[in-house]
């Protein structure tokens, strides 16, 4: 009954046990919400992959292209979770999105819906990297998915392309990632502001996924609370249904005036 439930928010899901992360917890408000006694993660993807046609002209990251995540998932999941309540009244299911507790990608990994790369995105078979990631976290005990492999091609694309050297054979330096500077406040370096000019980004960077191999024959099946709301390029006004909008206008507002 469980599958049938999910499998009407996203046919990508997969489960795996809370202890397999519990040693990992993320300190986070939304930690307070996890339920006492869990046992199992419901872990779920959402692709919003739409062609490289798409993205032609576009100057953000394409998770932005789509309206807010939150907000999109958020509606899709909801009735899912009545019906879990409705179904298994005493069970507790706990949903998170972004602002989560739980370590999505070890979590995805562990529940068979794909590799870690480099870079430290999940890479899904079908669906490359190109999906968030979003998990029910329940105190029914749930059976796990059969997991084969853990780890990328180990290829090193990533690394070579990334262009401020964030990613290094020996990890990831996030103060010096493209995406991460494109999202603070205040002024840049001379450094940084040639780096989102060379990019012609204003919000986020995606240079290590598109290099990917993985990603070579990602899936153009976005989930259907994806297909409304496409914009590609920023915009600084009325900005509550996007990604960026949490960061506030002004950033946008002086990265647009670096590319121009």
């Amino acid at each position: 009954m469980i599958n049938d439930i999910i499998s009407e928010i996203t046919p990508l899901f997969g489960f795996c046990d809370f202890i397999s992360v519990s040693d990992r917890l993320i300190n986070c408000r939304a930690k307070n919400r996890l339920p006492d006694n869990a046992r199992s993660i419901i872990v779920m993807l959402f692709p919003y992959y739409l062609g490289e046609e798409k993205y032609r002209d576009c100057n953000i990251s394409r998770y932005a292209v789509v309206r807010d995540y939150h907000t999109a998932i958020n509606s899709a999941v909801q009735v899912g979770l009545e019906k879990l309540g409705q179904a298994y009244p005493d069970d507790e299911f706990v949903f998170f999105t972004d602002n989560s507790p739980i370590p999505e990608v070890r979590a995805a990994a562990e529940a068979g819906l794909g590799v870690v790369g480099k870079n430290g995105l999940l890479i899904n078979e079908e669906y490359g990297s190109w999906f968030f990631i979003s998990e029910i976290v329940t105190t029914l005990e749930l059976p796990t998915s059969k997991v084969t492999e853990t780890e990328c091609m180990n290829c090193g694309r990533c690394i070579s392309a990334c262009p401020t050297h964030a990613l290094q054979k020996d990890g990831f330096r996030k103060e010096l990632c493209l995406s991460d500077i494109t999202q603070r406040k205040g002024e840049l370096t001379d450094e940084q502001e040639a780096f989102i000019r060379a990019s012609g980004c204003v919000w986020g960077c995606d240079i290590c996924q598109k290099v990917c191999p993985m990603n070579k024959n990602a899936k153009i099946k976005p989930s259907a609370v994806f297909l409304d709301g496409i914009e590609t390029a920023a915009r600084t006004d009325n900005i509550s249904d996007r990604a960026y909008a949490w960061r506030g206008k002004s950033v946008i507002e002086r990265n647009l005036k670096i590319i121009e």
